[in-house]
């Protein structure tokens, strides 16, 4: 059957595959958004410990995807890795080193004669929970908004702006407010997510005060992150995006691109709605009953709003990684992928995917049967 395929069935199905890990990632972010609301829900040491044990036998697992992302955008799509990663590296450099002080932090935040203290390691945690998701929304936001670079006729990348990629999120512009806004609602929504997989993974029945909240901050996040995604979602409907207006590939700007895109294809249209309806749920059952499974409903509708983003920029003939400075530098799933020969390669290397997501969900259930009770605290295979 992959021997049938045609080159832009296979490019297609690996900006898929690709956005299915993005949009996994996003779901891992709790992880994240539980650090930044350690200050917030854990009074004493005692909570700190149950909510930095729960948190650090996963956190290898967001870190390990988002390295799967990269890793398999590098493969199928190296034009777009070597323009971004070559071009725009300070923005990529900073949000590597959030996820490098994470794991510092939970190696050595404990550790006998910690010359920093404990509090030092988790403002760090702080950080790669806030600034780091932050500006990994913003990058996304450069799919919509495009970025300053431009590409030679031998693909060598100039990028036409002193911050390297940072301005998709320090620049004055509307292109940076969209970018920010799309930032703080991956912030907010992590931070919602966290709280629902505290509530979900932590014996709480000790710490009722603790319980109380979590489920606030639940609450508190979801409200927070709704004004940002209106005005994400909005803004995709009304603003014009950068479209393949003949067979050369010659891209132009086009009015309402993104709801175009929307409306040639109605199950992306169905995922946005489906996934915010999820996530709404989620935030209402945990926020607002004693349920403890909201978790579920709210990672699946992240894991359906990420493919909805991830998806919208790149399908119906939209260049996903646009240049603002020469709109024909620009990046589109047909001048970005990999060769016919390597991606048919992939693909059936992709077949083994079903049996690794088998492997970690057993390994999750195995971790989880058991909810964190207090004298798990101890367990140092927990950091």
């Amino acid at each position: 059957m992959i021997e049938n395929l045609d080159y832009a069935t296979m490019q297609h199905l690996w900006w898929l595959i690709c956005s299915v890990v993005g949009s996994l990632f996003l779901f891992l972010t709790f992880v994240q958004g539980g650090q930044s609301l350690l200050w917030q829900v854990a009074k004493t040491e005692t909570e700190k410990g149950l909510v930095i044990n729960s948190l650090g036998r996963k956190w290898e697992l967001t870190f390990t995807t988002l390295v799967l992302f990269g890793g398999a955008l590098f493969a199928s799509f190296p034009k777009f890795y070597s323009t971004s990663f070559g071009g725009a590296y300070w923005v990529w450099i900073l949000i590597l080193f959030t996820f490098i002080i994470q794991a510092v932090s939970y190696e050595f935040r404990t550790k006998p004669r910690n010359i920093y203290g404990s509090k030092v390691y988790e403002f760090f945690l702080f950080i790669n929970g806030s600034v780091g998701i932050l500006l990994i929304g913003a990058a996304v936001g450069t799919f919509f908004t495009g970025s300053n670079f431009q590409l030679s006729g031998y693909n060598f990348v100039t990028w036409m702006h002193p911050l390297r990629g940072l301005e998709a999120a320090l620049s004055f512009s509307l292109s940076s407010v969209f970018n920010i806004a799309l930032g703080l609602f991956l912030v907010f929504n992590a931070r919602t997510l966290g709280a629902m997989y505290l509530v979900n993974n932590i014996d709480l029945s000790a710490v009722p005060d603790m319980e109380q909240r979590l489920r606030k901050a639940c609450w508190t996040n979801f409200t927070l992150s709704l004004p940002f995604c209106l005005y994400v979602v909005v803004s995709l409907l009304v603003m014009k995006g950068f479209g393949i207006v003949d067979e050369q590939g010659t891209i132009e700007y086009v009015k309402f691109k993104y709801f175009h895109n929307l409306l040639a294809n109605p199950w992306l249209l169905g995922l946005l709605l489906g996934g915010l309806v999820l996530v709404i749920l989620g935030a209402l059952r945990t926020a607002k009953t004693k349920s403890t499974a909201g978790i579920w409903f709210g990672g699946l509708g992240t894991v359906l709003v990420g493919l909805t983003v991830l998806l919208l920029p790149a399908y119906n003939n939209t260049a996903f990684y646009p240049s603002k400075f020469d709109l024909q530098s620009s990046l589109t799933i047909y001048n970005a992928s990999s060769s016919p020969y390597t991606l048919k390669v992939m693909t059936y290397v992709a077949l083994t995917i079903p049996f690794v997501l088998a492997y970690i969900i057993y390994v999750w259930w195995a971790m989880d049967r058991k909810k964190m009770k207090i004298e798990d605290t101890g367990d140092r295979a927990a950091y």
